[in-house]
């Protein structure tokens, strides 16, 4: 195993008494096993995530960071203060899998990630930014709760959710033995799948519609489930729309409350 631990420091601007944003800095992780398949884990509070997958056989880490000026006194009870406003984060690589931690809620940290194609990704952020994705082929966990996430010419399975964001994905190939989840709360949900795909969807929207150029077969039977009792009678409507692309295969689930869905064929 091996651990990286790193400090960037965020100097303090006597003349405008303001934190500047730092230039971005670049690190290098590299892995026990080059060439074979590993895995990234990412989770920050604030702050955006960017992953490109290439033909390296290492992982590069990009990054900057802000910090708001710290407010507290520079005294206090007779006491002065001594903390400052540095702010790091830690890698640890174990036997290709690459977790990145300990970034301060308080501080926003931009990473921008080079990672070998054949790579799976468990990302999330809070606030600050988008996720995005490109040219990865793996399994991938992905949230953001305020903002977009983008994935762009990957392949594999995925599982993507946002509050408040679109989701928007171009898969070049898939998994074709594994389920997919796409959710939000506010924010279109768009999906490109092979034009060869053969998946069940299953799409509800609340405040919205759903789209598509798949010839689907919409399976509309169980829409209506009635429960009785000596007591009750109850009849709920399932508003789920589930359609068989070329066939039928795994479940892909398409969730918005407030937005469009579009699920589209290459």
């Amino acid at each position: 195993m091996k651990t990286f631990k790193f400090l960037f420091a965020l100097l303090l601007s006597l003349l405008f008494g303001v934190v500047p944003s730092f230039a971005q800095k670049q690190i290098v992780i590299p892995l026990s096993n080059p060439g074979d398949p590993g895995q990234l884990e990412l989770g920050i509070v604030r702050g955006s995530i960017s992953v490109s997958g290439s033909d390296t056989e290492e992982v590069i880490i990009s990054y900057d960071g802000d910090r708001s000026m710290n407010e507290a006194p520079e005294n206090k009870n007779g006491l002065r203060r001594i903390s400052n406003n540095s702010v790091g984060f830690e890698v640890i690589e174990n036997d290709n899998k690459v977790e990145i931690g300990g970034a301060p809620p308080q501080s926003e940290v931009n990473f921008s990630i080079t990672v070998p194609r054949n790579f799976s990704l468990y990302l999330s952020t809070v606030n600050g930014g988008d996720v995005q994705v490109e040219n990865v082929n793996g399994e991938m966990e992905i949230s953001n709760v305020n903002g977009n996430v983008s994935l762009t010419n990957v392949g594999g399975s995925a599982t993507v959710n946002t509050v408040n964001g679109d989701i928007t994905a171009s898969f070049n190939s898939i998994n074709r033995e594994s389920p997919m989840a796409f959710s939000n709360v506010q924010g279109d949900i768009d999906i490109t799948l092979p034009s060869d795909a053969g998946v069940t969807a299953k799409m509800r929207s609340e405040w919205g519609e759903v789209y598509t150029d798949f010839n689907m077969e919409i399976d509309r039977s169980n829409r209506e489930s009635i429960e009785a009792d000596s007591d009750v009678y109850r009849v709920s409507i399932n508003n789920w729309i589930t359609g068989r692309i070329n066939g039928g295969g795994p479940e892909y689930m398409f969730k918005t409350l407030r937005g469009d869905i579009y699920l589209r064929k290459q």
